[in-house]
């Protein structure tokens, strides 16, 4: 096996172990939207919130609980695409910690879309680069028809 050869496999190598990490990185981020919607339906409450700021990846929100605290989550509400800021919104909450909050009718399912999508684009890439560095390592080793 030539040098060149040697360093198309460690690239395809490279190209799939990247790959494989995006993956997997997609599947543990619906894993723990899933798991935080088991937390906050194991122990739900409810309240009526303030949408503070808005953004498509982060919305901060103020709500109050039966005991009559004033809650700020600091990482925001999950599920916040389409809120705007001075909006009202119903809210679920775990009890056991009040900071784990969602937009009351979203759930994980929201989540597969997009890491779907970003699994799909991944292999799509990751396949085009496959197909390209095995072409490219047989033309190292045998010239292909020009046509």
């Amino acid at each position: 096996m030539t040098a060149g050869n040697v360093t198309l496999a460690r690239a395809r190598w490279i190209v799939l172990a990247i790959a494989i990490g995006i993956s997997a990185l997609a599947l543990v981020l619906v894993l723990g939207a899933w798991r935080n919607d088991h937390t906050i339906r194991s122990d739900m409450g409810t309240a009526t919130a303030e949408v503070l700021s808005a953004g498509s990846l982060r919305s901060a929100v103020s709500f109050v609980t039966p005991d009559g605290v004033t809650h700020n989550p600091e990482l925001g509400v999950l599920y916040p695409t389409g809120l705007t800021a001075g909006q009202r919104i119903a809210v679920e909450y775990a009890r056991s910690d009040p900071d784990l909050v969602r937009v009351t009718g979203r759930d994980a399912r929201i989540a597969l879309v997009p890491a779907g999508s970003v699994i799909v684009a991944t292999w799509v890439i990751a396949g085009g680069l496959l197909v390209y560095l095995r072409r490219f390592s047989r033309t190292e080793t045998e010239p292909l028809p020009f046509i």
